[in-house]
């Protein structure tokens, strides 16, 4: 069976031979793209759709199929025309080119990526399309990365011209043609190979800023409570597995461990929960009543929707609020979700201010998300800039304690998100909701308000985005209740 190399299977091939040798061979094992990568997927492909607006001359190719599509790139070249999806193959390899100009009996490959920076795996996805493209007898003149601007602020009609920067990275991509023609080679001998080869974990890194993670892409045989949810522990972890420890609990006893990691393993050997109760004391200490249990939900776009945005801002649609008034008092919740068609930001910072006292500890669950949403918010409406700077001096971290692991459960895995610790810590958990992370909250958001849902449909997104951004208040809250009962 003839075997094509594709681009994006190429760049798989780099990060790891085995998951490269999967998709030839066990293509059922490959796992399926996650929400997040889906809606990646789309927003790249719409920032490609702006980008074009720049070259108004220029030509789509249809994406039918390979034969097509090279078919109409030879036809179109012809013409001397800017190309849209060009394809070409060579040497059992195909590739799509974003956009393609004709520069007298040359050509200028122009890769878009959403993305606000140059990235060192971007480089060798032109090097791929150079080699194609030149393997074609087509000659390229130079190479560039046009990618989102990080200074472009939007003020009224989007600007598409300031909206990206081009950069010339001829001489990058150069420079790894060779090795890239070389590994082109050695990747059709991996794929025809009967034995399986290493995973790309314990193997030298070749690119950087890689998207496959060989613990979540099927690579390795790990069991629940394997090594790799060591704390920032991921060389040991692949040192360890190389040994075939796969268990936290298998750790050696002179394995060189941090503090936080010899608390993971002892956990784990004990099947106990580590509490530092002097620090946990320490922290509690620091609440002062009346407690504002405060979080918040965002969503993102590569091309900003209303002004003052850059590419890819948060944009702040709801928050939920507990607020417990003093000790052993129930907590009175108050929420908003934004109901309109535009830009939420004003009336949340509105209805925000309403709820907020002008006392009292807020209590937010990893800080730096929410205060930098605060201070956008102040940049863009100054006038609320003393209001803000009062807030921001009341934040207190609930992260803190779990980060510095004063309080250790074996269910976190090694993690000190909440998501972890409120089961961890309370025994209940994020189970059987509609929306349980903050990802699908603004999927399900931008669905409902900005891609016309039914009527119907939006109450019911509505309703679970309420329940679910209430719970995560309220899992602090409780969380704060349970370590109090601890020190008892």
């Amino acid at each position: 069976m003839r075997r094509i190399l594709t681009k994006s299977n190429y760049l798989s091939g780099l990060e790891c031979p085995k998951y490269l040798w999967m998709i030839f061979n066990q293509p059922e094992k490959k796992r399926r793209m996650t929400m997040a990568e889906e809606y990646k997927l789309k927003e790249g492909q719409i920032v490609g759709e702006f980008a074009k607006q720049l070259f108004p001359d220029g030509v789509n190719i249809p994406i039918v199929d390979h034969t097509e599509t090279l078919k109409k790139t030879k036809e179109f070249m012809k013409k001397k025309r800017v190309l849209f999806e060009a394809g070409f193959q060579a040497k059992n390899c195909f590739s799509r080119v974003d956009v393609l100009v004709p520069v007298g009996d040359a050509w200028d490959l122009i890769e878009v990526k959403s993305s606000k920076r140059l990235k060192d795996i971007n480089i060798h996805d032109v090097a791929f399309q150079k080699y194609m493209i030149e393997a074609s007898r087509v000659k390229i003149r130079k190479c560039f990365l046009m990618h989102l601007s990080n200074e472009y602020v939007r003020k009224g009609e989007l600007e598409v011209e300031k909206l990206y920067m081009k950069e010339d990275i001829t001489a990058e991509v150069e420079s790894i043609l060779a090795e890239t023609e070389r590994r082109i080679g050695n990747m059709f001998t991996t794929v025809s190979a009967k034995q399986i080869p290493k995973a790309g974990i314990f193997l030298p890194k070749v690119i950087k800023d890689g998207v496959h993670n060989c613990c979540n892409d099927g690579c390795l045989d790990l069991p629940e409570k394997h090594v790799f949810c060591l704390y920032r522990g991921k060389k040991l972890a692949t040192e360890l597995y190389e040994k075939n420890i796969k268990q936290l609990k298998e750790i050696p006893e002179d394995c060189k461990l941090t503090d936080k990691q010899k608390i993971q393993r002892e956990s784990e050997i004990k099947g106990k929960t580590h509490i530092n109760k002097e620090k946990l004391r320490e922290f509690l200490g620091t609440l002062q009543y009346p407690i504002y249990y405060l979080d918040f939900e965002t969503f993102t776009k590569a091309i900003p929707m209303f002004d003052g945005l850059k590419p890819h801002a948060q944009v702040p649609f709801q928050f939920s609020l507990h607020v417990v008034g003093k000790a052993e008092k129930e907590p009175e919740h108050f929420g908003f979700l934004y109901d309109g068609d535009s830009d939420p930001r004003k009336e949340f910072l509105f209805e925000l201010q309403k709820v907020l006292g002008e006392k009292g500890s807020i209590v937010v669950y990893n800080k730096s998300f929410e205060i930098a949403r605060l201070k956008e918010l102040a940049e863009h409406f100054p006038e609320h800039t003393e209001w803000n700077n009062a807030v921001l001096k009341r934040i207190i971290d609930l992260l803190v304690p779990f980060r510095a692991f004063s309080y250790y459960d074996p269910k976190q895995r090694g993690s000190a998100s909440i998501k972890s610790v409120f089961p961890a810590v309370t025994g209940k958990s994020y189970e059987g909701m509609e929306i349980r992370d903050g990802f699908r909250a603004s999927i399900e958001f931008l669905r409902m308000t900005y891609e016309g849902c039914e009527e119907e449909e939006k109450r019911k997104i509505r309703e679970n985005l309420l329940k679910y951004c209430e719970l995560d208040t309220l899992a602090q809250v409780e969380i704060v209740n349970e370590l109090k009962n601890l020190l008892k």
